[in-house]
């Protein structure tokens, strides 16, 4: 099972920057490979600071308040899995961790059974029917990845046109 998140990018500046470099002979993946090293920085920037691409602060996690860590990162399995991958037409930033969708968008874990879901918070075990886990985005474009996707289309059009 792989989760996903697309996002399209509908900025005429962007479009017109893409078109121009097309016009002028140049491959597209170099480009969109940069622009993939960018985003992905800035994903693992995100886990760093616990913020959305919005900027709006993630709700702490019980285990982060618990021990002064940071929320999503335990041992760093999801934030080391982020990666990128480019194309002459594309580029994706993601990971191939099957929680990460739970994480990004949100979910309500329900018990299978009567006997509830049990689970240790601390030195005390708990029995609840459901748990929700608030969503902590940490995939998507930021105004800052905006600008430098924008910034990189413009770098490598300059070259292409020197």
């Amino acid at each position: 099972m792989t989760a996903a998140l697309h996002i399209t990018i509908d900025d005429a500046a962007v479009k017109g920057a893409l078109t121009r470099l097309i016009a002028a002979g140049q491959s597209l993946h170099a480009p969109m490979d940069e622009i993939g090293a960018s985003l992905l920085a800035s994903t693992q920037q995100r886990f760093e600071e616990g913020k959305s691409p919005t900027g709006t602060p993630w709700k702490p996690s019980i285990r982060a308040s618990r021990d002064g860590g940071v929320t999503l990162v335990d041992r760093g399995h999801l934030s080391d899995s982020m990666t990128h991958r480019a194309s002459d037409t594309e580029v994706e930033v993601g990971t191939n961790v099957l929680y990460a969708a739970v994480h990004q968008f949100g979910a309500t874990i329900n018990a299978k059974t009567s006997k509830g879901l049990r689970f240790k918070i601390g030195d005390k075990f708990i029995t609840k029917q459901s748990v929700t886990i608030p969503a902590r985005p940490f995939l998507g474009i930021s105004e800052d990845d905006a600008a430098e996707i924008q910034e990189i289309l413009a770098d490598h059009l300059r070259e292409a046109v020197a």
